[in-house]
């Protein structure tokens, strides 16, 4: 009991002799106060509790915001609790609003969150989909070694600008059809090609991605080769010509 509490109890025993009615009154709103302390005590305690165990059962390198924890706890309880985590070292603050629990190398600490990663956690927040354009997209297909420091995401949801440490996340609005193959291998080729740019395509870049695709995604070329441009959509048909290498 809070030492506050503790006083105003024995003051209200020593006048309880006199004042019988008047102080009954008194310990019932002493109580009353007491009860919804220990309460909210309790309730920080639980949501804090729970949100360290759902963290604890992910595996590192794991990016979430407060909205992962909305069936905890009130926002208050859920940022508090996550405040109380970051000060620990347990996670870690990226930018406002978006946390990860970090993965450590014995010898070089915290490793930095994959792009992918943050990209995925944004569009739970925001309940969009995200599909990578330019360079990256050419970099994740192996088209360029370059890792670019600002990373594209076309998105069905609002444009924004995420910095995290040295690294841009750029989210920007497009069109349904260029979302349409959002998250599919026909939507990473498609925006890797129109970063290269047609007259940049050569036999290197064409049989980069022959060795890249397996037959599934070769047949799933062919389903959206209405959503690429013309001659975008001929290089579709010239890798589902070919057999996969693998």
């Amino acid at each position: 009991m809070p030492r506050f509490l503790r006083g105003e109890s024995r003051c209200t025993r020593f006048s309880y002799a006199s004042h019988q009615a008047l102080n009954s009154t008194f310990i019932l709103k002493e109580k009353d106060v007491h009860f919804s302390y220990k309460n909210m005590g309790k309730h920080v305690d639980s949501t804090d509790s729970k949100i360290l165990r759902r963290i604890q059962g992910r595996k590192r390198g794991w990016v979430f915001t407060p909205d992962s924890f909305t069936d905890l706890g009130t926002r208050r309880a859920v940022d508090i609790a996550l405040m109380r985590h970051r000060d620990s070292g347990l996670i870690r603050l990226l930018a406002r609003g978006l946390y990860d629990y970090p993965k450590i190398d014995p010898q070089l600490g915290p490793l930095q969150s994959s792009t992918d990663d943050i990209a995925s956690a944004l569009a739970g927040r925001d309940a969009t989909r995200l599909q990578p354009s330019g360079a990256y997209a050419a970099n994740l297909l192996g088209l360029s070694t370059q890792v670019p420091m600002k990373v594209v995401y076309l998105t069905d949801g609002r444009s924004r600008t995420v910095q995290v440490g040295k690294r841009q996340i750029i989210l920007k609005h497009t069109t349904p059809r260029n979302m349409a193959t959002a998250g599919k291998i026909s939507g990473l080729v498609i925006q890797a090609l129109r970063h290269i740019s047609r007259k940049n395509v050569d036999q290197q870049v064409i049989a980069q991605l022959d060795r890249r695709l397996d037959d599934d995604a070769r047949k799933q070329l062919i389903k959206d080769i209405r959503y690429a441009p013309a001659w975008i959509a001929d290089i579709f048909r010239s890798l589902a010509g070919r057999k996969s290498s693998a």
